[in-house]
């Protein structure tokens, strides 16, 4: 009696073992465990949040569709209260001393290198979350020229320079505060145009 060999062509209704499937569960099992978020990721998710509640908070009322650079310099400046820098007045004798041999009265301020990599994480989150590149308040020519006056002011002021390259881990977070941010009175903000300049008289 000779025996048939089953094949495709001669048994159709057989089922044979598919490859894709087979990989698709080898990739499955090998496919690496979820990452946690970085550093910078938490940082920058912190930042957003902070921004995002000062706009609530702001009087009106401000939506990321309304927001422009100069609702980002009213921000910066509403943190510099918030700052750890001593930035010394030019009335000050410790006025552009590295190592000032005692205490003063003057400001602390944030630190440029804070608020600039700040910026940075802002200005990524904002398209992140769906804003138009174009139409990106954080990059704004108003916000480059803010954080130009107060590196070059608080380099003087502090007798610091910026020119030296960053340590390679060393993250720039700026001291955000622990609260809410506080509603601005329309006072107050009808004003801040007309104090543009602060950095020049008060960094």
């Amino acid at each position: 009696m000779e025996m048939e060999m089953i094949s495709p062509e001669n048994n159709p209704n057989m089922i044979y073992p598919s490859l894709i499937v087979t990989n698709n569960i080898s990739s499955t099992a090998t496919a690496p465990p979820p990452t946690t978020p970085s550093r910078y990721e938490n940082q920058k998710r912190r930042d957003w949040n902070t921004f995002c509640q000062y706009l609530r908070n702001h009087r009106p009322p401000l939506s990321l569709l309304t927001c422009s650079g100069a609702h980002v310099l009213e921000f910066l400046r509403y943190l510099d209260q918030f700052g750890k820098t001593k930035v010394h007045n030019q009335t000050c004798p410790f006025f552009g001393l590295s190592n000032p041999p005692g205490p003063c009265p003057c400001p602390l301020r944030q630190a440029w290198g804070s608020l600039d990599a700040l910026i940075g994480r802002l200005r990524a989150a904002y398209e992140e979350h769906g804003g138009v590149p174009e139409r990106n308040p954080f990059g704004a020519r108003a916000i480059r020229v803010f954080l130009r006056e107060v590196k070059e002011f608080q380099a003087k002021a502090r007798g610091v320079s910026y020119e030296k390259k960053r340590k390679r881990g060393k993250q720039n977070v700026v001291a955000l505060p622990s609260a809410p941010p506080p509603a601005t009175p329309p006072a107050k903000l009808a004003g801040a145009t007309a104090t543009s300049k602060w950095q020049t008289n008060e960094i």
